[in-house]
């Protein structure tokens, strides 16, 4: 359509609009937020590390089990290597794909170490759904052989649950709603900082799933027939990103004890009481990131053994991620979905206020927003549940309340193919019986961002008969009188029809008068 054309005003102006509504929704991700992804993603890669440091160990023991008894050990030494082929290949395609999208966002020389445009907000998306290739679907695909690969082979049922849901690909409710797959719903308008964080938790399930694999492999092996050669110190966070005012919670292990008796735990200098059980607790009071540094001590035959540990864990600002699934704005009258989630907090845990309208709870992470009046500033609050119980405030956000833009008019015809097209006018020619069968005239906001369908409540005919005069003919409701109809009948090819005088009741209830006619051309 020529209303449409990529040259044409009309196309433009939706084409800005479309590159600011970009920029204002970039604008929206704050820094403090892009910067909270940095931390939790500098804080998976090192327990990832960690992990991995762990995964190479038992493989070695398996290893060695193998080189003393490769006929007791043979088959649960394939599985730990067919184990590890496939974690090292799931694991490597997801960072391919990291590079690929900061490469994409940042340039050829892009680090998903170094992010130089974390808020892009197309990079994911273009990399995922790149014609052709569809590496969301392959990745997809290749988590769920995974997943259902490793969890086959977990005997303990809770374990198997928790690899099989760090690993799902379950659609989403909301997805769901909007017909998404799951590679849309995670990668569809992502920051590229979030997507490099999505694809790092997930290179973290792999390796976790990968060592509960190979414990379990290990477990099958007798191991009465060898010795234990290591004892280690560990550190196991409930989580290393503590938002400010939380308390930071580990226990301190070792990953073999004495049951008969007790270690002692030191923590930076200081022994824990015996009765904590090397479970830790310290108030957080500012930010940063602070060193966990200290040691076990354990009673042997051959005396007092000290076993050391090292670690280090993150305190952010509490900080809550509130965006306008439309636009960066919100209308009267209309439901307004918003995206409402705050890092680390489950979404049962989240509540939000309004002001200037109402804020329902839509599905698990969307929300309605539904403005009470244009030109009022409508702020978003958001609260969360800590881990110790407490509701914090994560954080406002202000967003503008404006008023329904101006819709637009057209006929819905049938093209030669049987297919629905949109008919603008704009002078267009038209034949005259593809005119006669259509019923009406239709009224929507449906310009890339928003759409809406308006109630017509009225409108005008006018064509220029022979003696040139004009002859109007007003239609009340959306469809054509028959009077409009003989009217358009007696036209000869080449007379122009104006339909205008047009009002139509927007979902605000408000009614709107169209300024510019609908111009048609008999064929």
């Amino acid at each position: 359509m020529a209303a449409n054309s990529p040259n044409s005003p009309r196309q433009k102006m939706i084409n800005l609009m479309y590159l600011v509504f970009i920029a204002m929704l970039a604008l929206n991700v704050s820094t403090e937020v892009l910067d909270g992804f940095a931390l939790v993603e500098d804080s998976i890669n090192r327990t990832m590390k960690s992990t991995s440091t762990r995964n190479e160990m038992i493989l070695n023991d398996m290893v060695d089990y193998h080189n003393m008894n490769p006929t007791k050990t043979e088959k649960w030494y394939n599985y730990a290597k067919e184990v590890k082929d496939k974690s090292d290949s799931l694991f490597n395609y997801t960072q391919e794909l990291k590079v690929k999208i900061v490469k994409k966002s940042d340039g050829k020389d892009g680090d998903p170490e170094d992010l130089k445009r974390p808020e892009n907000l197309d990079a994911a998306y273009d990399v995922m759904f790149e014609h052709g290739k569809n590496d969301g679907k392959k990745l997809k695909e290749a988590i769920d052989d995974y997943r259902n690969f490793v969890s086959s082979l977990i005997i303990d049922t809770t374990k198997r649950n928790i690899v099989r849901s760090n690993l799902s690909t379950e659609v989403s409710k909301k997805a769901k709603e909007n017909n998404q797959t799951w590679e849309e719903s995670m990668f569809w308008k992502m920051p590229v900082v979030a997507s490099v964080t999505l694809l790092t938790k997930l290179q973290n399930d792999i390796r976790y799933a990968e060592g509960e694999v190979l414990s379990e492999l290990l477990r099958n092996v007798d191991l009465q027939d060898y010795k234990v050669n290591k004892i280690e110190a560990q550190v196991i966070p409930q989580s290393q990103i503590i938002m400010k005012g939380q308390s930071y919670v580990a226990d301190l292990v070792l990953s073999a004890v004495d049951s008969t008796q007790q270690p002692a735990v030191y923590v930076n200098g200081k022994m824990l009481p015996p009765e904590a059980r090397g479970h830790y607790v310290v108030g957080t009071g500012s930010t940063g990131t602070f060193p966990l540094n200290g040691y076990i001590e354990l009673n042997s035959s051959t005396g007092m053994s000290r076993y050391e540990f090292s670690t280090q864990y993150s305190v952010v600002e509490p900080s809550a991620t509130v965006a306008s699934l439309m636009m960066n704005v919100l209308y009267p009258g209309i439901d307004n979905e918003l995206r409402i989630a705050v890092p680390g907090v489950p979404s049962n845990n989240i509540t939000a206020t309004m002001t200037n309208g109402t804020l329902t709870r839509k599905n698990e992470n969307v929300w309605i927003a539904r403005p009470a009046r244009a030109g009022v500033e409508a702020i978003v609050s958001v609260q969360a549940k800590t881990t110790d119980g407490r509701v914090q405030e994560m954080g406002k956000n202000n967003f503008k309340v404006r008023p329904l833009p101006m819709p637009t008019a057209f006929l819905m015809i049938t093209d030669a193919k049987g297919n629905p097209e949109k008919f603008e006018g704009g002078g267009r020619a038209l034949a005259k019986a593809i005119l006669l069968n259509t019923e009406g005239i239709r009224v929507a906001i449906d310009d890339g961002l928003l759409n809406l369908s308006f109630e017509v409540l009225r409108f005008e005919v006018t064509i220029t008969d022979n003696m040139g005069m004009d002859v109007k003919e007003i239609a009340q409701g959306p469809s054509f009188t028959e009077q409009q109809k003989t009217m358009m009948r007696g036209l000869q090819r080449g007379k122009r029809i104006l339909i205008r005088g047009i009002v139509a009741r927007g979902p605000d209830g408000s009614e709107r008068t169209l300024n510019s006619p609908l111009e048609i051309i008999i064929n």
